[in-house]
């Protein structure tokens, strides 16, 4: 039961730690990567899909995406996605190539979005500050129903307060870097 218990609270730590990386995926520093298009929806035949099973999104240069389309009807909703997506990228067709520069950004904006930047990883840590709540409250009714003895349930706590304070440290490791990320110029 103890195991299990650790096994599962752990497992839902690593998922914070995953949706926070996507999450801080999607804020863009001032570099071009291919991922930041991920979550752009275009219309094909009449369902909505991800850009990238409609087309190949490749880095042109450090600053530029460029998207080739497979069929050439779709580049005109591909670069209407791209345009009103919220990203604020305001892609230009060249034939079958739609070019997507990144424009640089300010220092108010960079500040911007390492507020942005903090509030995710706030938000993680509650998320896993959350699961090793949970996890004691899980220990303290097993308590109760005479489940396990009262050291396991302090050893136990002491190991989930471990796991709590290694992942809580791997958000912060991930947060300065992305932080580092925003404010290079």
């Amino acid at each position: 039961m103890i195991a299990e218990l650790k096994k599962t609270t752990e497992g839902k730590m690593q998922k914070s730690i995953d949706a926070l990386k996507n999450d801080l995926a999607k804020i863009r520093t001032g570099r071009a990567h291919t991922g930041i298009l991920d979550h752009v929806q275009v219309e094909y035949y009449g369902s909505l899909v991800p850009i990238n099973q409609v087309a190949n999104v490749t880095l042109v240069d450090a600053r530029t995406l460029g998207v080739q389309v497979w069929e050439k009807p779709m580049a005109a909703k591909v670069e209407k996605a791209i345009r009103e997506s919220d990203l604020g990228l305001n892609p230009s067709s060249q034939g079958e190539l739609i070019r997507i520069p990144m424009p640089a950004l300010t220092e108010e904006r960079r500040r911007d979005l390492t507020k942005v930047v903090k509030g995710e990883g706030e938000n993680a840590k509650v998320a896993i500050r959350n699961l090793r709540r949970d996890a004691n409250n899980a220990l303290k009714e097993a308590v109760k129903n005479k489940e396990i003895s009262e050291d396991d349930e302090r050893r136990t706590q002491e190991e989930i307060q471990k796991l709590t304070d290694k992942y809580v440290a791997e958000v912060d490791k991930m947060l300065a870097q992305k932080e580092s990320e925003l404010m290079a110029v």
